[in-house]
């Protein structure tokens, strides 16, 4: 079987059988990536798919935060008002594919991104919202923990908030 090719989300796409074991990332997909890429513009959601269906997605937004907020050893090389990055604000991968690598797959994409973000507005990083229990998966990725104050939610868990500089993206597709 083919890889799953990863493009931006179009609206004919099948995600109707997308199960990923989180029903919130199912019916985040299903019901409110489209609007919130095409209607909202707060964010863009990177599918994978597998023949027909989505098997695979990563949810990308704009975002800001505090140089203080950086771990201490990116501090130094920062100025002091609030920096831009973009947020790895989702990602799953449909139970029938994983294991396979393209949780990683679509990792790196919106790392991929955040290269082109930097080149075209500016991007210091990225910030990844990843779900308790899932910071060793983006760990293994070369991303650190830091510790927010803003950006909390009540409706979804409360995710920990992980730093990846750009400078290891570049040095990591080299």
């Amino acid at each position: 079987m083919a890889e799953p090719a990863i493009r931006r989300l179009l609206a004919g796409d099948d995600t109707s059988s997308f199960r990923c074991g989180d029903p919130e990332c199912d019916l985040f997909l299903q019901r409110y990536a489209g609007q919130n890429q095409d209607r909202l513009f707060v964010g863009a959601t990177y599918a994978a798919l597998g023949g027909p269906r989505v098997v695979g997605y990563v949810t990308v937004a704009v975002g800001q935060i505090d140089r203080d907020d950086f771990p201490v050893e990116f501090q130094s090389d920062l100025p002091r008002y609030p920096l831009p990055v973009l947020r790895l604000a989702r990602l799953a991968v449909d139970e029938a594919f994983l294991g396979r690598g393209l949780g990683r797959r679509l990792a790196a994409h919106a790392f991929a991104v955040a290269l082109q973000v930097r080149a075209a507005a500016g991007c210091v990083g990225v910030v990844v919202d990843a779900l308790p229990g899932l910071e060793c998966s983006y760990a293994d990725l070369g991303v650190v923990e830091i510790e927010l104050t803003s950006g909390q939610s009540s409706i979804r868990p409360q995710p920990v908030a992980m730093f990846l500089p750009l400078a290891s993206v570049e040095a990591a597709r080299r």
